[in-house]
């Protein structure tokens, strides 16, 4: 085969190639979240499930300790109705956002009508000793049941930070460039009187779209941030930045450029360039200048 068609050839098999090996890791790596995300919607749900159990159980329980023939009967209907809306909520899919939503406002007042009838038993205080051990039983159940609760809730919580992580944006590509008065690139921190600083926000499809406060920190050789952009809330405190931006994202690659004017003197050295997103530093790059 002629070696000028050949060698073309062989570049765009390898560009196919990697452009497939690309498209497969992304593919994966959303089915990895989407798994992740069904997976903490059946834990939502099995804990529910555990809730509304652990709720019947003190209506069983509660009914032991009273001689109270009407009160008894209001249990009674109260854990009835308790084992309905469990029943209906292990037929429901965990993937029924909305009836899982009106299950999960059921169980909050099946909890407060149950905070009530404790509250009210515990004013009669007619327990006696032979349901003690009765009662001990029943409090070794529902510990267990609450061991089986905080196991799910500790799992819940380690696939939330995945997810949470999974959409966390970063920034890429940073670029430092100095202008002169004509707005022209110059090298010579003495003609500089602009910063321009640029940099992409790199595509995640699980990041939510909308409007995003972009905030860039630039700090001179000696650790001092070049300000004028304001402030703003990073881990628990209050930190200075040069220049901020709205930008609308997309989910979509977006490039973004900032412009920080100059109002003091710039030292030769070592610029740390920061940016931030959401409460989180996206990406960082240090610039040399003389």
């Amino acid at each position: 085969m002629n070696k000028k068609i050949m060698m073309p050839l062989i570049v765009v098999l390898i560009l196919l190639a990697g452009a497939a090996a690309w498209l497969f890791f992304s593919l994966e790596e959303q089915k990895q979240v989407n798994r992740d995300m069904q997976e903490l919607a059946e834990l939502d749900k099995q804990e529910m499930e555990n809730e509304y159990e652990r709720f019947a159980l003190q209506y069983s329980e509660m009914k032991t300790q009273i001689n109270n023939d009407s009160i008894v009967e209001q249990l009674t209907q109260e854990q009835m109705r308790t084992q309905q809306l469990l029943e209906e909520l292990k037929r429901v899919k965990s993937d029924d956002a909305r009836e899982i939503a009106r299950l999960k406002k059921e169980l909050a007042t099946v909890r407060a009508v149950l905070r009530d009838y404790v509250m009210q038993i515990d004013s009669l205080n007619r327990l006696n000793e032979n349901l003690k051990a009765e009662n001990s039983r029943q409090a070794a159940e529902l510990q267990q049941r609450n061991t089986q609760i905080a196991g799910l809730s500790s799992e819940k919580a380690s696939l939330s930070e995945k997810v949470a992580i999974a959409a966390q944006l970063d920034a890429t590509n940073i670029q430092t460039l100095l202008l002169d008065k004509r707005g022209k690139s110059t090298k010579r921190l003495k003609d500089c009187r602009q910063m321009q600083v640029s940099f992409t926000i790199t595509k995640n499809v699980t990041a939510s779209n909308g409007n995003r406060v972009v905030y860039v920190r630039i700090q001179n050789p000696g650790g001092n941030t070049l300000g004028g952009g304001g402030t703003f809330a990073y881990e628990n405190r209050t930190i200075e930045c040069s220049m901020k931006k709205t930008v609308e994202y997309t989910g979509e690659e977006t490039a973004v450029v900032t412009y920080w004017n100059v109002s003091q003197m710039l030292e030769a050295g070592d610029y740390r360039v920061s940016i931030f997103a959401d409460g989180n530093m996206i990406g960082s790059r240090t610039f040399s200048f003389k």
